[in-house]
């Protein structure tokens, strides 16, 4: 049996990720799920970002535009999709993400089981490790991929049942919510590693700790007012996780002086590689060891902030300062082929 889903995209100002992200989505690889419509919201774009969709609609009858001159929020972009989505199934994907060819597929195909009511998909940076911003943010979603594998945690791509017609206005952490109410419907949230989505990462220590305050500020919003704690709230269970990182540096080091001996033959033997190899992985790991120290710090001031946001400035963050430096994903899918060239017409 095929399952059939709705595909929701909120996009501002996504010029620069909304063509490769669509043309993704027109060529994704399906055997047993089928793509019955692709509705993006576009809020408030002063780009280049609601053309290159009605180009895209152009081509495919599936690709339907709805735009709002204002910038509301994604919670509200969000409903606009939920309103108009004619599918039992829905997926939400953001505007600057990228999803891998066989992702849909592998989110989409665990709704044959009818238990489950919401999936998520692994989240994939695509920043340059070697800057240290970059490798916190490979660092972090490594961490979190670890967390997930224990408790599911979704974010960026997700997919549902449609056991909501709308997110109440007041929440900024929509992926968050609707965990909590498929939950209490008594439904399955379940994790799919082998659903891929690119992200671009922060590139900036700003910006890091700008998502990282927003998220911590939207999560306690979550649990003071609909009583849901996200799993990354355990503190202690992410804290053994980032143990587990840096036990495994430290026992890579310790594994590398016990190779001092064959180095040594190395040297003698008038060969540099087997120690300059062995010098490169010791770095790696003594890299690992301090960025955890730093994303642990990075996390506790943004945390620091993100509370004060909250509690003091009464600020949910339901319609958040763009981080820009994360609005363009590599790698790029091919642009589609052979799409059905229908006129589909805007809705405001």
């Amino acid at each position: 049996m095929t399952i059939r889903c709705s595909v929701g995209i909120t996009a501002h100002n996504e010029q620069a990720n909304i063509g490769k992200l669509l043309a993704a989505m027109l060529t994704q690889k399906l055997e047993t799920v089928a793509i019955a419509e692709i509705i993006v919201v576009a809020s408030g774009c002063t780009d280049n970002t609601v053309p290159l969709i009605r180009e895209f609609a152009a081509q495919d009858a599936r690709i339907k535009l709805f735009v709002q001159e204002k910038r509301e929020g994604k919670t509200s972009a969000i409903n606009v999709f939920l309103h108009n989505a004619q599918e039992d199934i829905c997926v939400l994907e953001s505007g600057d993400t990228l999803p891998r060819e066989d992702t849909i597929e592998n989110l989409v195909k665990l709704f044959a089981d009818p238990k489950v009511g919401m999936t998520g998909a692994q989240k994939v940076p695509v920043n340059v490790p070697e800057q240290i911003v970059g490798y916190m943010s490979h660092l972090r979603l490594r961490m979190e991929h670890q967390l997930c594998l224990e408790i599911p945690r979704t974010g960026e791509l997700i997919a549902f049942r449609k056991v909501l017609n709308q997110l109440p206005p007041d929440v900024a952490m929509d992926e968050a919510f609707v965990e909590a109410i498929v939950i209490r419907r008594g439904l399955e949230v379940m994790y799919a590693p082998d659903a891929v989505v690119y992200n671009m990462g922060p590139e900036t220590l700003g910006e890091f700790i700008m998502q990282r305050r927003r998220n911590h500020a939207g999560h306690l919003h979550l649990r003071r007012k609909y009583g849901y704690r996200v799993s990354s709230l355990d503190t202690w269970r992410v804290m053994r996780i980032g143990m587990d990182e840096a036990w495994n540096a430290l026992r890579l080091i310790w594994t590398l002086f016990a190779l001092a001996a064959v180095e040594a033959i190395a040297r003698a033997l008038g060969t540099w590689r087997v120690m300059r190899i062995g010098m490169d992985e010791a770095w790696n790991a003594l890299r690992l060891i301090w960025t955890l120290f730093a994303l642990a710090a990075v996390e506790a001031i943004a945390r620091a902030l993100g509370t004060y946001d909250y509690y003091v400035k009464g600020d949910k963050q339901v319609v958040w300062d763009i981080a820009w430096t994360t609005k363009r994903v590599e790698p790029a899918p091919a642009t589609p082929n052979g799409a059905a060239s229908a006129k589909t017409p805007d809705a405001k």
